[in-house]
């Protein structure tokens, strides 16, 4: 009888609190609706145009990105050309990569997924073999790395999957969270609970890198590092 009354009350209290957050919501609506019908005609004008000019702005500031190569996972063929990309885009995700590094291969296919969905940055792949001087002026050595560069300057670094769940199975979700991480685009899901952090096959710790030391010899894989 204890265990019933129990949960008959459980269920008084839930069934009271689903009331009163509906009550909230129908008094929000009732609130806006009454703005709604207070307005005068100039008034709704002049909210009908400013929304307008905010679409308009959202669309060229989306036909601006797609000018400038956004919208596309591209291969620059010169560390000339990374200096040049990274000019006129105020977020830029580079993949610094080697043909012979099958993770490489790997990031690939989600970079080209995110820069479809992420118009706001530009994504951009380069071959290690192709940039001496950059790689060394960026320290870069294991492949695959990710440099994160805004407003010009190279902010973060991905180096890895290690940041990813530390598998080769990670998500796409995944490194867009990583991403997001570094403001390097805009995340919509929550960054303080990383995609991977409830399944036990990943890592469940994640340590944002900070310009750390890079182990290994020129471009080692980073599969021949774990």
């Amino acid at each position: 009888m204890e265990a019933d009354a129990s949960v008959d009350m459980f269920s008084k209290v839930l069934e009271n609190q689903l009331l009163q957050t509906t009550k909230l919501v129908e008094e929000h609506l009732d609130s806006e609706i009454q703005k709604l019908d207070q307005m005068d005609e100039d008034e709704l004008e002049r909210l009908k145009e400013k929304r307008l000019e905010a679409l308009r702005k959202a669309q060229q500031q989306k036909q601006e990105w797609l000018s400038k190569g956004h919208g596309e996972y591209r291969e620059i063929p010169s560390e000339r050309d990374f200096f040049q990309e990274v000019k006129e885009s105020k977020k830029v995700v580079c993949h610094f990569y080697r043909d012979s590094a099958f993770r490489c291969k790997i990031l690939d296919r989600h970079l080209a997924i995110l820069s479809k969905k992420h118009l706001e940055t530009k994504f951009l792949k380069l071959n290690v073999e192709k940039a001496p001087f950059l790689c060394e002026r960026l320290r870069i050595k294991v492949i695959p790395t990710l440099a994160l560069v805004k407003d010009g300057k190279t902010q973060d670094y991905v180096v890895g999957f290690t940041d990813l769940g530390n598998t080769d199975d990670f998500t796409t979700e995944s490194l867009e969270w990583r991403l997001g991480c570094s403001d390097i685009l805009n995340y919509s899901g929550n960054l303080m609970e990383p995609p991977f952090q409830n399944q036990k096959k990943f890592g469940t710790n994640f340590t944002k890198l900070e310009k750390k030391t890079i182990r290994g010899k020129k471009y080692d894989s980073d599969s021949d590092d774990d």
